[in-house]
């Protein structure tokens, strides 16, 4: 499964590492892509362990605003 998350408050070099941190900690997670220009997270990831509110629910968790 792929998703693209949009997060409107990612900026820094620092951010883009929580939010890889974030999304690596999940179980399932296969690959991540983060374009901070876009502000775009794509996320591979296999659904039988992870869904795509439970990513959502994780950057949310660190503060930053997913569209």
């Amino acid at each position: 499964m792929k998703s693209v998350l949009k997060i409107c408050n990612m900026h820094t070099v620092e951010d883009v590492n929580k939010i890889r941190r974030a999304i690596s900690n999940n179980e399932g997670v296969v690959a991540c892509q983060i374009n901070r220009e876009k502000g775009e997270v794509s996320v591979v990831y296999d659904d039988y362990f992870v869904n795509n509110e439970s990513l959502i629910q994780s950057l949310e968790d660190l503060g930053y605003a997913v569209l």
